[in-house]
Parts: C-alpha cells; structure tokens; sequence
C-alpha cells in the first residue's frame, strides 16, 4: 500500500482533535500559562515497529504551528524500549492538547505494524505471504492496512469494488443455481466486472475443485484442516492462488504456510492488534 498522502493525515488527524478538544481543552486553558514553551520526549517503553509518525506529528503541528519537531525513525523501522521516537519543542498547550491523539495513532497503528512483523516473520523461508482482511476500525481502514504495510504484510481487497470475493452465503443464495453454485457464480462474476480477480470461498475438498474448473483466480479455503490444505493445493496444482484462513494464529501460522498455500489471511492484524506502550515525556 503506498504511503499516506499529506491530505490523508490532516483529515485523519483533524477528525480527531475535533472530537477530543471539542469547544477547548479545560484543563490546559486552566492552568497553563499561554506563552509558556515546554519540550517533549516520545518514547517507545517496548519494542515495537514504527507505523504512524506523520499522524503523531501533524497532531502537534495542527494545534501551533511555531512548534518544531526531531523525527527519530521512520515508519516501518524497528524500535527498541527506551528510543525516542520523536522529539517536540513549543508551546505547552499544544503539546499538551494533542498529546493524547498523537499517542493514540502511533500506538495503534505501531500495534498493527508490530503484530503484522510478527506474523511475517513466523512464515520466513515459506512462499506464503501474509494478508489482512476487511475487518478494520469503522474510519480507520486505510490507516489499519497502510499500518499492516509497515510491518511487512501484504493488502487484501481495500472494500467491497476492488475485487470479486464470492464467500459461503453467495452460494447458499445460488443453492439452485446449475451446474453448480460456484461455477455460476464465478461466470455471473466475470460476466459483470470482467476487469476485477474473482476469489472463492471453499469449504471442502471438492469445492475448492469447482472454483478451479470454474477459472476463479484465488481460492480461500476457509478453515481446513492441514491435511486438506496439503490435499487442495496438490489438486489445485496451481490452476489458481490459494488463500488459507480461519484457525490462524502466531503459534499455527508456520505449519499452515508450510502447506504449500500462496496466502494467509489474518484478520487479528487489525481486529486484535494490542496498542503498543509509547509514552510523551516532558523534559527539562
């Protein structure tokens, strides 16, 4: 996934000023002194891989713009606890009022970007790469998967239009359907968007045999055993990618890359991702 545009980030970030600081900060307008200047320390306090600096950074530069920052990595790098992320100087109630939004994108998405290495490197020495899915933060979709790039994974469909993905309820709507669901819904697929990837969903053996015959691109097969995974692909024969989901985890993502599939879907990159630990330390 390319990097996120400048006007990606403002809107992102000013959506979420908006809602936090509402009519003001209460609390900074209280008591802090508006001429008063402070600097900033952000701090990974675990190891983790980087995604969102520029949406931690525009955070501060939207609430003042004399504040100066010092980028310390890039998105995608690897951090160790204890490394400065950022460094930020200027006034005290910027600082303050975009402290927590800042935090929340590079925390979240530095957890996609952490999780999503993890998964990669489980697979390292296989051919099966690692997918995300479309189950995402309402709103933060483009952000979850650029975030699942930064950490060496790989995009499934973006939405609903970029690509055919004919899943189990397409084809018990087509139970009737001759000579069988799959086939028809591949030929209805193709007939329609000729232009998009046809994927199917499989659930047997012999499922997967019908998405093969009916020319589909891609086919899921949907939590399958090792031994049919193994079985599939052998009976595939490369007719068509294979995508395996369902049943994957950090400790079951080796022995099903090792099946000879071409992809891994996840969809706990960005369902399940746990915030990783930064923090904003004010310093002398």
């Amino acid at each position: 996934m390319s990097a996120l545009t400048r006007d990606e980030v403002r809107k992102a970030v000013q959506l979420a000023l908006d809602e936090d600081i509402g009519s003001g900060d209460a609390t900074s307008l209280a008591v802090i002194p508006p001429a008063l200047d402070s600097r900033a320390n952000m701090v990974a306090r675990e190891p983790m891989v980087v995604a969102g600096i520029a949406l931690a950074m525009e955070s501060f530069r939207a609430r003042s713009n004399s504040v100066t920052m010092q980028q310390r990595v890039e998105d995608g790098q690897s951090a160790k606890a204890g490394q400065s992320l950022l460094f930020i100087e200027g006034s005290t109630q910027a600082l303050l009022t975009a402290e927590r939004v800042a935090l929340n994108f590079i925390q979240r998405l530095s957890g996609v970007a952490t999780l999503t290495a993890q998964y990669v490197r489980a697979i390292q020495g296989t051919k099966a790469k690692i997918l995300d899915t479309r189950k995402t933060t309402p709103g933060w979709r483009r952000l979850e998967k650029y975030a699942v790039s930064c950490g060496g994974g790989h995009n499934h469909r973006f939405g609903l239009y970029d690509m055919i993905l004919i899943k189990d309820n397409h084809l018990a709507a087509l139970r009737d359907a001759r000579p069988n669901p799959v086939a028809a819904a591949v030929k209805l697929a193709r007939a329609k968007y000729p232009q998009l990837k046809v994927e199917v969903e499989a659930d047997t053996v012999a499922q997967a045999e019908q998405a093969a015959e009916a020319g589909a691109d891609i086919i899921l097969l949907d939590n399958m055993a090792l031994d049919q995974l193994r079985a599939t692909v052998r009976l595939i024969n490369g007719l068509a990618k294979t995508e395996a989901s369902g049943g994957v985890n950090l400790q079951t993502v080796r022995a099903i890359a090792e099946t000879g599939v071409d992809f891994i879907s996840v969809g706990a990159l960005t369902h399940s991702a746990r915030s990783v630990d930064i923090g904003l330390d004010f310093v002398p």
